[in-house]
């Protein structure tokens, strides 16, 4: 009995924190925990003395300096490419393509997990290879989750090199690719890095929404394709929201 107390109230701890971080009135957090004020307010005023939560004195509530401390101590630990390798190999399973992590590294980006494809060929990308943002399906998917003016002033910073015939090379053209991106939730690389290679990329984002990297399956052109570029944008999607849930993403 006294561990299904304990239990109990962990989990009104827990889910008060959790309501936390979508409002701070105490009536509001009282009425999405589904738990009695009194209740509520005795368990924020136990985390306010630990520090996990911060109050103005008049009904309002916000995470502390503790949560933050914690949230940043976890983050730095994290090793992704190991975090995310399950994700990556049902990913790759499921395509049959080579499948790639990236993470944003100021201008650019660089490929910090490659598993290779269940087909006779290896592609030339490797970990801790750099790459183009505006030429590569996982770089304009990251491209995609930043507001115009950004791209704009990052395209500026960092060039626009023809890779291919097929690179996009105008800034305009590129954000109205973009906002096709947005809308349908995935890149596509029309052999636009390397002549040869097609890809399809979604942004991971962190607990803050800001986008850290972008996971990607690519293969020959030559290959014959199983099931549409839809379907394989819609896994990739998938797993990328998969791995920013790791990253604390809602």
């Amino acid at each position: 009995m006294q561990g299904r107390e304990k239990d109990t109230v962990t989990d009104r701890t827990l889910d008060v924190l959790e309501a936390l971080a979508h409002t701070s009135r105490l009536a509001d957090i009282a009425a999405a925990t589904e738990l009695p004020k009194p209740t509520v307010h005795r368990i924020l005023q136990r985390m306010v003395a630990r520090d996990f939560v911060r109050t103005d004195g008049q009904g309002h509530y916000t995470g502390g300096p503790r949560v933050l401390s914690l949230a940043g101590r976890y983050m730095r630990r994290l090793d992704l490419p190991h975090h995310a390798y399950p994700v990556l190999s049902r990913l790759q399973q499921s395509t049959g393509w080579t499948v790639h992590l990236a993470l944003l590294t100021g201008d650019e980006a660089v490929y910090a997990a490659k598993l290779e494809g269940t087909k006779p060929y290896h592609l030339a990308s490797r970990v801790g290879m750099q790459l183009w943002l505006h030429s590569t399906s996982v770089g304009k998917a990251m491209l995609a989750r930043m507001p115009d003016d950004r791209v704009h002033a990052l395209l500026q910073r960092a060039g626009m090199p023809s890779r291919t015939p097929d690179t996009i090379c105008d800034e305009d053209s590129l954000v109205a690719e973009l906002a096709a991106v947005r809308a349908r939730g995935y890149a596509e690389d029309r052999e636009e890095n390397e002549t040869g290679v097609r890809a399809v990329g979604a942004a991971i984002t962190d607990y803050t929404g800001e986008v850290v990297g972008g996971v990607s399956v690519a293969a020959l052109v030559h290959m014959p394709a199983e099931g549409t570029a839809a379907w394989r944008g819609d896994q990739v999607a998938a797993a990328a929201r998969e791995i920013s849930a790791l990253l604390g993403t809602p």
